[in-house]
């Protein structure tokens, strides 16, 4: 069954964490263990299996193994319980394709599918994300028909391949350059999490996939994300 578009974007609007789900991510572990372990405590998992490091990375997920993986998670019963978002990294086309079935939406990047071509292919209910990478990118995108931004990279990261970060005052300074929800993305963890408290918000994806202790990863960057300093 299709989600209820009114729904989902109230949900999003109070999510924190969004958990960029790359099995690969999760070594000898069973992804689908790692994410029922931590589904308490994340609010969406984008489904992007992807290669890991540098170009590899940085291709477009493949289609087959996209749809794929997303048809297991929306079935666990650990993610429908907890109410947590399920959508697709840059695979419009699956997107179309599970959204009846309950697929949420799609993140697109900046060299993938334009948002409002993407927007065209969904129609008004599925999600819409877009990745920005400085602040001209952020006010550009908060004309367009996306619901919410990935921002970043934050931190150095050796899943994306970026040796420099942004840091954490330009996450801030986006977040306040736009009325849509911001997921500062990149190299975050359990030790750097709080860096973000201002904004409350972040993009995860090996700090919880790797961690020997999935479910208390999740739980110690949510608190991270909750504790702001008076």
């Amino acid at each position: 069954m299709a989600p209820d578009a009114l729904e989902i974007r109230d949900r999003l609007a109070r999510a924190r964490i969004v958990l960029l789900f790359t099995p690969e991510l999760a070594g000898a572990a069973d992804p689908l263990a790692v994410l029922e372990a931590a589904a308490a405590w994340i609010d969406v998992v984008q489904i992007r299996p992807k290669p890991l490091g540098g170009g590899a990375a940085a291709a477009p997920c493949p289609g087959r193994a996209t749809f794929d993986w997303a048809e297991r998670v929306l079935a666990l019963g650990a993610i429908a319980r907890a109410g947590v978002l399920v959508t697709v990294d840059d695979r419009v086309d699956v997107a179309v394709a599970l959204w009846p079935r309950g697929l949420a939406g799609v993140h697109v990047g900046q060299d993938d599918m334009p948002a409002n071509a993407a927007r065209r292919l969904l129609g008004p209910g599925p999600l819409l994300g877009l990745s920005t990478h400085d602040l001209e990118q952020v006010l550009e995108a908060d004309e367009a028909p996306v619901d919410y931004l990935g921002f970043g990279p934050v931190n150095s990261t050796r899943t994306k391949g970026y040796e420099r970060g942004l840091g954490a005052e330009a996450c801030w300074i986006a977040a306040q350059g736009t009325g849509k929800p911001l997921f500062p993305i990149g190299g975050i963890d359990v030790l750097n999490a709080g860096d973000l408290a201002r904004v409350g918000r972040a993009a995860v994806g090996s700090a919880i996939l790797s961690a020997s202790d999935p479910a208390s990863a999740a739980r110690a960057i949510r608190g991270a994300l909750e504790t702001v300093e008076s």
